[in-house]
């Protein structure tokens, strides 16, 4: 057996736009190279970066404080519903953009990362990731939080409708203490069953939503 270790996040980038309406990150030196030369010896020189961003860049994780004022912020969110966890991913590319409880019948749900895989990704850095996009019911949400799903992602540009201001899929999964990662990729390439699933986020108190660098671990 091998391990493969499958990156299922998207690259930050300066000007990067994640969600329409919300500002990009601003990325850029706060000592470049050239000013650092001054300080070391010759030949040797440091590059520290700096970066101007809202928590919601990338391929992010919620936590339940992101809905809820009482909710466990970042640096509170347990490791077990975060790092090493069994994942599930359930294949949900199609037509239809509201996925309802039914997609998730039929799975061993209790304590896994289930990963909804639309393909929607494949839009990404276009005008059309941003409409039209695939989002779960409230159904299926609560689905999820009776069978007991440790975390749960999809990857496209929200897992509510933003039609929908009362946003039922995140303030059900949130108030259940289920993290949910938003604007995953390259889901495709992993496996329905037999992996497990790593989602960290920094470690800071009063912030709810932070990007991941998202992987997968597969044995093959």
């Amino acid at each position: 057996m091998t391990r493969a270790l499958l990156d299922l996040s998207h690259r930050i980038e300066h000007g990067l736009v994640t969600y329409r309406g919300l500002p990009p990150p601003v990325i850029g030196d706060w000592l470049s190279r050239e000013a650092s030369g001054a300080k070391y010896a010759p030949g040797t020189t440091f590059q520290i970066g700096k970066i101007e961003m809202i928590a919601n860049t990338g391929t992010y994780i919620d936590a339940p404080f992101h809905r809820y004022a009482d909710g466990k912020d970042l640096a509170d969110m347990p490791l077990e519903r975060v790092a090493d966890l069994e994942g599930l991913v359930v294949r949900a590319a199609g037509p239809l953009r509201a996925l309802d409880a039914d997609r998730f019948r039929g799975f061993e749900l209790r304590g896994r990362a289930v990963l909804v895989h639309t393909a929607w990704d494949r839009h990404w850095g276009t005008e059309r990731y941003f409409t039209g996009y695939p989002f779960l019911t409230a159904a299926a949400a609560r689905q999820l939080v009776d069978a007991g799903a440790a975390l749960v992602g999809i990857d496209s540009l929200n897992i509510d409708d933003d039609a929908d201001p009362t946003r039922p899929v995140h303030t059900m999964l949130l108030g259940a203490g289920i993290p949910i990662v938003e604007h995953l990729c390259n889901l495709e390439a992993v496996p329905e069953k037999a992996f497990r699933f790593f989602a960290l986020p920094a470690k800071v108190r009063g912030m709810g939503s932070f990007p991941v660098r998202a992987i997968a671990v597969v044995e093959r």
